[in-house]
Parts: structure tokens; sequence; C-alpha cells
């Protein structure tokens, strides 16, 4: 950073009213032109303004709301200004890696809390008074009530995936966590979606918020052959089971359900194949290692929860089994764009069950012809 000067600052984040370390710290990251929900949220970020930002992953969200949780900190005093929510383990990692670098740069610390990790270590960490706080709610709440962190200097907290978070049951949290905070703080709210009970926390925990909207991206990749086939719930697994002979390589799929995605497993290791899982109910150390064997090819069946896939770093696939349908449109792509990067090919199936249709209906309008309809042997 030290060797970035001001003629290598990226014109269009000058224009965003950062400080000049920020400035230096995004042009030694290379990062080169802000993304739109960066351009939009962090001149209101900075401004004061509560924000909420309405924007699917991988839009450029952490450096949205990071940035101006940085630049609300003073180095000078050892309390936690900005606390940062996130729903898993995998994106609070994943965040409070950027916010890191950007609190070092600012002379900040940041510390990152969340379950699978010996409490020990989270008091080393906030002995150090870390100024910035990045948590899945559960672990956040834990230090609460041990009072090993306090929120009563916080000057901005960040919800990120709040839908998310909503899904996994840490809507009480959530409020709990902003009780807990000043009345005055800044809040900025991050949210795919923006169900009815996310609309509550809105109207309860901001103030006159301005609202971002970037419409998600609808294409999916080329190159990649995207299938559904319309099959029982209970037939499902035999429906993997036929498709197995084409499903070479490194093959992602999707379960709504953590015992779902145990039972899938189970019946895949039954086959002779290397199979392993991704949820909530498994311990960090575990899914650091699944990862790892996941991206070495050591397992060739990664099966996972929405919700633990969401914000892990996961590298190209050749295939994507949607074994239970998304419940929106935009998920499905989502998921699908895991496969056929770079130009490279690569296969989607996705299982319609009798309860699917109306889900089928709106992933069509959504992605139209290239979404094929495909027969299983198993019905003829």
């Amino acid at each position: 950073m030290d060797q970035v000067s001001p003629e290598d600052w990226s014109p269009q984040f000058q224009q965003l009213g950062l400080s000049d370390r920020m400035l230096s710290a995004l042009t030694a990251l290379k990062f080169e032109q802000p993304t739109p929900i960066q351009e939009q949220s962090i001149p209101l970020l900075l401004a004061g303004h509560d924000v909420v930002g309405q924007a699917q992953t991988g839009t450029g969200k952490t450096v949205a709301f990071g940035l101006p949780a940085v630049e609300v900190c003073d180095p000078d005093l050892g309390e936690c200004q900005a606390i940062v929510l996130t729903p898993t383990r995998e994106l609070a990692q994943q965040v409070g890696s950027v916010l890191d670098f950007f609190a070092r740069a600012q002379g900040l610390e940041a510390t990152v809390l969340m379950g699978g990790r010996r409490l020990s270590d989270d008091f080393a960490n906030l002995e150090r008074r870390p100024q910035i706080v990045v948590g899945t709610p559960g672990r956040v709440i834990d230090h609460l009530e041990r009072r090993t962190l306090q929120l009563g200097r916080v000057r901005m907290a960040v919800l990120d995936e709040a839908d998310r978070m909503l899904d996994i049951g840490f809507y009480p949290d959530m409020r709990k966590i902003l009780r807990r905070s000043p009345n005055d703080r800044q809040t900025a709210l991050f949210s795919a979606t923006i169900p009815t009970p996310i609309k509550s926390l809105i109207h309860q925990f901001m103030h006159e918020p301005e609202h971002v909207h970037i419409e998600p991206e609808v294409a999916t990749a080329q190159g990649i052959n995207q299938r559904y086939y319309e099959v029982a719930d209970r037939d499902k697994v035999h429906a993997v089971e036929e498709l197995l002979p084409e499903l070479s390589g490194r093959t992602l799929v999707f379960c709504n359900m953590k015992v779902t995605v145990d039972r899938l497993v189970s019946r895949l290791r039954d086959q002779g194949l290397n199979a392993d899982a991704i949820h909530g109910d498994r311990d960090q150390r575990k899914r650091d290692r699944v990862m790892a064997q996941f991206r070495s090819g050591d397992i060739q069946f990664l099966v996972a929860t929405d919700v633990a896939a969401r914000g892990l770093d996961i590298p190209d696939v050749q295939h994507v089994v949607n074994f239970d349908l998304p419940q929106t449109p935009e998920d499905y792509v989502h998921r699908v764009g895991r496969t056929g990067r770079a130009g490279a090919e690569g296969s989607a199936i996705s299982f319609v069950g009798e309860w699917d249709f109306d889900q089928l209906e709106r992933i069509l309008k959504l992605v139209g012809d290239e979404l094929a309809r495909g027969e299983l042997g198993i019905y003829s």
C-alpha cells in the first residue's frame, strides 16, 4: 500500500468520497471499478444514511458495506464500533478476511466470531479490543450473554444476507443484537429478497433508509446443458443413481434440508462413490476439510444445503444437480452458475417434484428455452 501513489487510484472509486487510505487499499487489491451496488451504496453510507440494499450474492456487497464500516471507526477507541452479521460461518470468514485487510490499512482491529471455533480463541481475539466484529448471530449472542462483547459504542450495524438469516431461524437473534446497540447507530441491511419479517426489521430498526435495488443477472453462463426431470420425491435417489454414468468429474448437489443431504451422501457412498456433505450441523473443521478434499478432487460429490454453500469459494464443477428446486429463480441462476465457468462446458440437472411446478414455471419464465425437459428411464 505504501508504494501506491494518488496517480494510481481508480477515478471511479475516487468519486465515491472514500478516504485516501481506502483508495490506496483498493488499488493494492487491484480494484479498478465499483460494481453497481458499491457505486450506489458507498456514498449513501458515507453520508450517514441507513441503507437497504437488495442484491444477489456475488455483486460486491462486502466492499459496499465494508469500506463505510471501516471509515466510521475511530482507531483510538478500543471498543466495537461496527458489527456485521452473516448467516453462515463460511460467509463470516469470507467477509472477515476482506474487512481485516481494510481495517489494518486504517490502523483498526477486526475479528470474526462464529460457531465451530474454540471460545478461548474468541476471548483472545476480543482482548485485542477490535473495533470491527464480523459474526454469526448465535455466537455473537453467546458473547453478549457472557459480557465478553459490548455493543454500546456501535456506530454501524450491518445485516448481510438478511433473508438467509431469516431462513435459518436467526430472526429473534437479529432483533436482540440490534436492540443491544445504540438507537442512533447507522444500519445497513442487504438481502436478495425482502419478505415480510425483513420489512418489519427495516420498519422497527432503521431510520428513513435509502433503498438500493440491483436487478439480478438473468442469463446463465454459455455452454451449460440445462435439463429438468419430473420425478416423485420418493424416486429422487433412484433418479440420481440412473444419471450416475454421466456425472463424471466434480459434482455439486443441492438439497433443501440437512436430513436429505445426509441420506443422499449415504446412498452415494453405498455405490462406492467419494461423497461428503456441507451443512449447518457440521463443525467448522469438518467443513473446511471437506472443502479442501473437494477442491483437490479427493471428493467427487459434494452435497450441500443452499445456506451452507452460499458465499463459499467453490471451484469450477462439471455438474450441478438440483436434487431439490431452489426457492427463487435467481437462486437457480446462482446455483447453475457454479458450472460452465470460463468457457468450459458443464451440465445442470434439476428434479421437479410433485409440489414444484409453480417454482418450475417461475424458473422457466426467467431462463426460457435454455432449460429443456428430459425423460427418466425409471418411468419408461
